[in-house]
């Protein structure tokens, strides 16, 4: 019976070592170097540094006011280890709408107070309760107050007892 495997010339063990190592650093030291470039070109802002289309930020305007919305007590959900929320807050709103907005006080207070009291007390000792809380008020004020007429909503205190 005939042997039918085939072995391939001998080849010296240096000869096709040597053109693989060769691309290898080569390739290594042409990454240093566009890599070191490009470094360079975006450190010293020849590449996506700020041109003259750069935006620049909006000047801060200092045309707002504060309604404070008094400290209050909440009483929680009997059973759920916590009986009372005590809150405060303030509502930042433009300058050229404290009047009309002021005027809209109670409701603030009315809305905020039911809200507070319909969450669940399990969920106001999230970490991220203050953050939800915080924009559900604001949406629900911005709703009342109409379009524009209140920029941020800010609580200031927030004691679970």
């Amino acid at each position: 019976m005939a042997d039918s495997t085939t072995t391939a010339p001998d080849l010296p063990p240096d000869a096709s070592a040597k053109p693989r190592l060769r691309a290898v650093m080569l390739a290594l030291v042409a990454a240093l170097v566009l890599g070191g470039g490009g470094f360079l070109a975006v450190y010293q802002g020849w590449l996506l540094g700020p041109g003259d289309s750069a935006p620049t930020p909006a000047p801060m305007t200092l045309d707002f006011d504060f309604i404070a919305i008094d400290s209050m007590t909440i009483s929680l959900v009997p059973g759920s280890g916590v009986s009372n929320l005590q809150f405060a807050a303030q509502i930042e709103v433009p300058a050229h709408a404290y009047a009309e907005v002021m005027r809209m006080h109670p409701r603030f207070v009315d809305v905020i107070n039911t809200y507070l009291r319909a969450v669940n007390p399990q969920d106001l000792a999230e970490a991220e309760a203050l953050f939800r809380l915080r924009a559900q008020i604001l949406r629900r004020l911005q709703t009342i107050a109409g379009q524009g007429n209140i920029r941020d909503f800010l609580i200031t205190e927030f004691v679970l007892r």
